[in-house]
Order: C-alpha cells, then structure tokens, then sequence
C-alpha cells in the first residue's frame, strides 16, 4: 500500500508539474502577437480543408488510405475537425482548472471519435511538439539548464522514443486492431490508477471540508534530496554527472547510467502513450535522482521540445500517421481552454474542482474500458454479440462525452456568470 501511495504522489506531481508547462506554453503563445500570426497561418489550411472541402476529399480517396474502412486509417470529416478543437478545449480546461490530467483525455477522445489509436498517438505528440516549439522559453531558462543531465538524458529519451515508436508501428503494421487493443489496454491501466486515486482524494477531502487545500498538495518541492536520490547519487558508476552546483557547494553527483535508463522510460511512454513524457520527467528527477526543482523545470522543457519532436517527427510523421489539420485543431482549443481553465480557479471551490477532476479522468477509464472488449473480441480473445458490443460502445462513448461537456459547461458558467469578480482581481 505504501508503494502505490508513493506511486500516486510521483504521477500526481509529474502531472501538476506538465500542466504548468502547458499554462506557460500557452500563455508564451498567446501574448505574442508574432506567434499568434503563424499560429493563424498553420491554422488556415485546417479550417479551409476541414470545413470545405473534408467530405470531397474523404470520398475521393481510396477505400483503405484516407478511407472508412475497418482497418484502413481513421476517416477525415468536419465534424472530426470540429470534434478535435472540443478535445482540445476540454482538456485545456481541465489542465487549467485542476492543475493535472487534461492530456490523458485526448487519445481516449481522439479514438472514441474515430481515429485509429496509432493515428491518436502521433497526432497528439505533433500537437505538444507543435506547442513546445511556438511556446518554447528556453531562452530564458537556459541558465536553470545542466548541460550534461540534458544531454545524456536525451541519448535515453531518443532511444526509448525510437522502441516505442517501433512498438507501435509493428503492431500496427501486423494487425491494426491489435494496435488498438494494445493501446486502449494502456489507457484503461493508467486512467484507472489515475481514476482510483482521484476519487480517493475528492472523498477525503470531501470529508473533512478542506476544500480551499486543493493548492496545498506536494506540488512544493523541498531541496532536501529524497531517500531514493540519495541512494543513487552514492552508487559510483562512471561517467558521473555533475550538477545543480548553484543549489549546494561543490554540487550533487549521479552516473549517466541512471539519466540514459530515466530518459528511456520517458521516451518509450511518450511514444506509445502520445503524452510527451513530460508528466513523468519531473517526479524522476526531483524523486528518483535527487535533482533540484529548479534545475528541473528548465531541462524538463528542454526536453519535451526535442522528445516530442523526434517522437512525432521521425517515428509517427514519416510513416503517414499523424494528422496535421487534427494536430492544429487540439492546438487551437487547448491554448484557449487552458487560459480559461486556470482563471477560474479563482473563483470556484476546491472540492468541486477536485470531484469534476475525478469525475472526467473516470469518464476517460470507462471509456477505454467499455471500447476494450469490442477490441478482444475482433482478436478472438472474447466471444460478444455484435449487439452488446455496440452498446458497450455507445455507452462509453457517449458516457464519455456527455461528462466532458458537462464539466465544460460548469467551467464557462463558472467564468462569465464571476465575469465581475474575475476584472476587479485583475484590475488589483
């Protein structure tokens, strides 16, 4: 039981720790007049192609490239395109509003709206790289950047993003539908941890009506260096890294083996799951290696931007499986959502935000879960009817949504009906 508390709290802070990337990123983007302009530019063919000219080409396509085929790869509609800036918008506002989680639900939403799970998969880590590069601050973060954990820790992220992406294409390649059912079985694994602990902690905070502590959770990192990075930092196995020499004297002191193994996982993640990798690089390096948050942060970034970047590019983009116009979509409506979301923290109850959290990052479980037997059963591993695979579908797809816009609706009432209140805050 230990370890799986353990276990909640490092995801828990990774996630904290990814939604204030992707708040910065946003806000990067957004108050950039320049930014906003090739924003728009990239944008354009999207909207032209996704609300013109979608069904025409759909149709002119071959049955299987582009077509509706049950193996071939998704089909391209407007209402996917539509459907892609509401995925993008809610998971901004949940990234905004909780401060954790929101990226988890775009591959489930992706897929429950039709999209081949590899196809999922590449396109969301061409939405994080797309972001990462239009949003990067890495200008002003280089000083909190040691050159050496960034650099062999990028040796491990590349090679894990190459076996991932391997993985992923194999799968496909062998059989599409195992490739689904390899994927959504991931997401049922993580969202239902995620899912399980989530409703355990709006229930206990529940209880004892604390619902203003929602900020007080371990998203403060102290110095001190945990047990486990203390354990590794002793281990003397050349080359050893030096670093975060401006935190203590003379610095801290950890062997590459263990950044190149930390970089692997990351990468083999990001590429299978689509989620950038960057929920799991803080937790690893401020827990597991003992490095400072400050040092953290600035190679976190750094990372992100060349990890998704050769993740997308070189194992989903080269190989067809990312869609552009989808990719630009998710953009368009996360940056939004994200601003909206983390403005109306300020005026909403902790414990609600808590339970509408838990309440979404269910909904994204029950859907993987209830898509799931329909993925077994074409396998041949399950034997259902047709007709009760339908409903399970119907059910969790639906179910799925019906939560999201719902907690959407909640987010937008709670902003312009405290309009008012959230001006004069500003004004002060």
């Amino acid at each position: 039981m230990q370890f799986f508390r353990y276990l909640n709290h490092f995801m828990v802070a990774g996630a904290r720790a990814h939604a204030q990337w992707e708040l910065e990123m946003s806000t990067n983007i957004l108050k950039s007049r320049k930014r906003l302009l090739i924003l728009g530019l990239l944008l354009l063919p999207a909207l032209i192609g996704g609300i013109c000219f979608a069904e025409d080409i759909g149709n002119a396509l071959p049955s299987f490239l582009g077509g509706k085929s049950a193996y071939g790869p998704s089909h391209y509609s407007t209402m996917v395109f539509l459907a892609s800036i509401l995925v993008g918008l809610c998971a901004g506002l949940i990234t905004g509003c909780i401060g954790a989680g929101g990226g988890f639900i775009i591959a489930p939403a992706l897929m429950s709206i039709g999209v081949k799970g590899i196809l999922a998969v590449g396109t969301d880590l061409f939405h994080i790289f797309a972001k990462a590069i239009m949003g990067s601050v890495l200008h002003r973060k280089m000083g909190n950047i040691s050159v050496g954990l960034a650099v062999t820790f990028l040796i491990g992220a590349i090679s894990g993003s190459t076996v991932g992406g391997y993985i992923n294409r194999a799968l496909y390649d062998k059989n599409p539908v195992l490739s689904d059912a390899f994927i959504t079985t991931i997401y049922v694994f993580m969202l239902g941890f995620l899912a399980f602990y989530a409703l355990a902690d709006w229930a206990k905070t529940a209880r004892k009506n604390t619902g203003a502590a929602q900020a007080g959770g371990s998203s403060r990192q102290a110095e001190e260096i945990p047990p486990v990075g203390q354990a590794l930092q002793k281990v003397n196995i050349p080359p050893m890294l030096t670093f975060d020499e401006g935190v203590t004297p003379g610095g801290r002191r950890i062997s590459a083996i263990f950044l190149v193994l930390c970089g692997f996982i990351v990468g083999l993640t990001a590429a299978i799951m689509g989620v950038g990798g960057g929920f799991l690089t803080f937790p690893m390096f401020v827990y597991g290696l003992g490095v400072s948050s400050m040092t953290t942060v600035g190679t976190d970034i750094f990372q992100i931007v060349f990890t998704a970047g050769y993740a997308s590019i070189s194992q989903y983009a080269i190989y067809g499986f990312i869609f552009y116009t989808l990719a630009m979509g998710m953009l368009l409506g996360s940056l939004i959502g994200i601003q909206i979301g983390s403005i109306v923290t300020k005026v909403v109850h902790g414990t609600t935000i808590r339970a509408f959290y838990a309440v979404t990052v269910s909904a994204g479980f029950f859907n993987r879960a209830c898509a799931l037997p329909g993925k077994l059963t074409k396998m041949d591993y399950m034997s259902l009817s047709p007709g009760t695979l339908k409903v399970l579908d119907t059910i969790g797809t639906v179910g799925f949504f019906v939560i999201i816009i719902i907690f959407a609706t909640w987010v937008f009432y709670s902003f312009f009906s405290n309009l008012n209140i959230l001006r004069t805050e500003e004004a002060h």
